[in-house]
């Protein structure tokens, strides 16, 4: 395609993504300066409507930005009053004791939450102070400087044709030029991986590791539920050699959230994620609470799960790297929003430091400094271990020997074990299907557990279908010819919204990308195994619609 001609806005700050991070680092912005020109591009329809989180929300971050979040009115209902642990099995469960838990793990002070609700009250918050918010604008490409900085983002691209070229509607979008350019796309992001490559951000840092979050609501009926009741698990069904567990959440209005969250560097590839979720709910003890309910809302999103020794630069030249796009979150916790805050606080302030000096365009690395030396490489540091020793010798391996180091690093403020290594992607940690059996799911009933495609339709995503498809392949021939017969296809399972599928078998089948489906999770991204697919942005708006998730 040609060169496009663009109009171009110049702001001091650009902000993508209207996440925790990135309102964030807006509000305190306009907080340092209300003169300071800040922008926030949000590819969702609406704030709100691409954020999922469980959400036990730690109110650190956001009492740091606005102290007074409760006198405004911010949407934290819900305090935790009951913080349940159980090691489930196929009939039954044992309750662990909190006290056996290290304290980082207790619950008391922090609040269930929407984070999507919490998204849109900052917005308000950040419009209030002059912040300009624009969802349903995906940002598609970075724009460089003379100097290799990264100067703005394209914003708004609209009406191109399947193959990429302009159709009859097309806008070509606008450049949005700033000083510096934050990205807070979350987990995956297509432009945070780009910078990250083009400026060798992890050259000092362990692999990335990252899990699946699927996430359901539930209505309940009003004698079984517990407001304020939180309640995590792991065993069955995933059993004991893969990582993962669930959450189920008691929030207000008899509504529960029910999710669970497998670790990506699974080996067989015949695993399906998304039915070891529906399985979960068969489950004695999470069936009986949602019998006679209802399910009103489904979604999915990979989650960063690699902690303090896979953060990479988080400063590149003209802008910074912020919240899950920097992988922030705690993994014993099951937290990153109020980590994101944070780094949107760091963030912002390092900035509005470096343009009361003259400076843009340049590398913030006071804002790295600040992440790693303060409140966020505090939180982060001492889990450091969890993930690795999960990985090394499975979850009740990883959580005896992580417990301890968490423990001892609680008396004594240091590891015996330093710091443990992640060793493979979660990509090449996919072992080949001649060593694994295929797995025998229970056909969902439509009542507790349901099949992909009507949960999909609970998401409420949608995708215009005559836009090119924004998941691309780099070699076409690779689904058949290497990722079938080697691995099973296992693009067919991992994805927890059904985009992809084998019609036909061996090789004669064609591999079908169904891109209107997709919830925006980046999982085909990070643990396809040949690392052939791309996730980009689609156009402004499109995807899922989350409402209160």
């Amino acid at each position: 395609m040609a060169e496009v001609e663009r109009e171009s806005m110049e702001y001091d700050v650009v902000i993508v993504g209207a996440g925790p991070a990135g309102l964030s680092a807006a509000i305190r912005l306009k907080q340092l300066d209300p003169e300071i020109n800040v922008v926030v591009l949000e590819k969702g329809s609406e704030v709100g409507a691409h954020i999922l989180s469980g959400a036990v929300l730690d109110p650190s971050g956001l009492t740091r930005l606005i102290p007074d979040w409760k006198e405004k009115g911010a949407p934290l209902n819900v305090p935790v009053k009951e913080d349940n642990f159980y090691i489930l099995g196929a009939a039954g469960q044992v309750r662990l004791p909190n006290f056996i838990m290290p304290p980082l793990m207790n619950n008391h002070g922090n609040y269930i939450v929407s984070m999507g609700n919490v998204c849109r009250w900052m917005a308000e918050q950040a419009e209030e102070l002059g912040v300009e918010v624009f969802p349903g604008m995906a940002c598609s490409q970075l724009v460089y400087g003379d100097d290799g900085e990264v100067k703005g983002v394209v914003a708004g691209e609209m009406g191109l044709n399947p193959d990429g070229t302009p159709g009859p509607s097309y806008e070509p979008g606008m450049e949005l030029h700033g000083k510096y350019v934050m990205l807070g796309e979350g987990v995956r992001g297509s432009l945070s991986k780009e910078v990250i490559a083009k400026y060798d951000l992890a050259a000092d840092c362990d692999v990335p590791k990252f899990g699946l979050g699927m996430k359901e609501i539930w209505e309940v009926s009003p004698d079984k539920h517990n407001e304020g009741e939180v309640t995590h698990t792991m065993g069955w069904p995933l059993g004991f050699k893969n990582g993962g567990g669930s959450f189920v959440y008691h929030l207000d209005n008899n509504q529960v959230y029910v999710g669970y969250i497998i670790d990506l560097n699974y080996k067989n590839p015949y695993l399906f994620p998304y039915m070891e979720f529906q399985r979960f709910k068969h489950h004695p003890k999470i069936a009986k609470l949602l019998e006679g309910g209802k399910r009103v809302a489904y979604g999915a999103r990979a989650v960063t799960k690699g902690g303090y020794q896979s953060i990479p630069q988080t400063a590149f030249p003209g802008g910074t790297l912020l919240g899950c796009s920097a992988g922030l979150v705690n993994l014993p916790r099951i937290k990153g929003n109020h980590n994101a805050m944070h780094s949107g606080i760091e963030a912002a302030e390092a900035a509005y430091a470096a343009i009361q000096s003259g400076r843009s365009g340049d590398v913030l690395e006071g804002y790295d400094a600040a992440l790693r030396k303060g409140v966020v490489g505090k939180d982060l540091k001492r889990v450091r271990n969890v993930a690795p020793l999960n990985g090394k010798f499975g979850p009740l391996g990883g959580m005896g020997i992580g417990g301890f180091d968490m423990w001892f690093q609680t008396i004594f403020g240091f590891s015996l074990l330093g710091t443990v290594s992640h060793g493979k992607t979660d990509a090449a940690s996919t072992e080949e299907a001649s060593k694994h059996k295929p797995i025998d799911y229970p056909k969902p009933d439509g009542v507790l557990s349901f099949d992909r495609l009507t949960n999909v339709s609970f998401s409420f995503t949608n995708h215009e279908e005559s836009q090119p498809a924004h998941l691309k392949l780099k070699d076409a021939s690779v689904p058949v010819d290497v990722n079938l017969p080697k691995y099973a296809g296992p693009s067919a399972r991992y994805c927890p919204a059904g985009v992809y599928e084998f019609i036909g078998e061996g090789k004669d089948a064609k591999f079908q990308i169904n891109f209107q489906n997709c919830v925006h999770c980046k999982t085909c991204d990070i643990k396809d195994p040949a690392q052939n697919i791309n996730w980009t942005t689609p156009m402004g708006g499109d995807g899922p619609n989350y409402p209160n998730m």
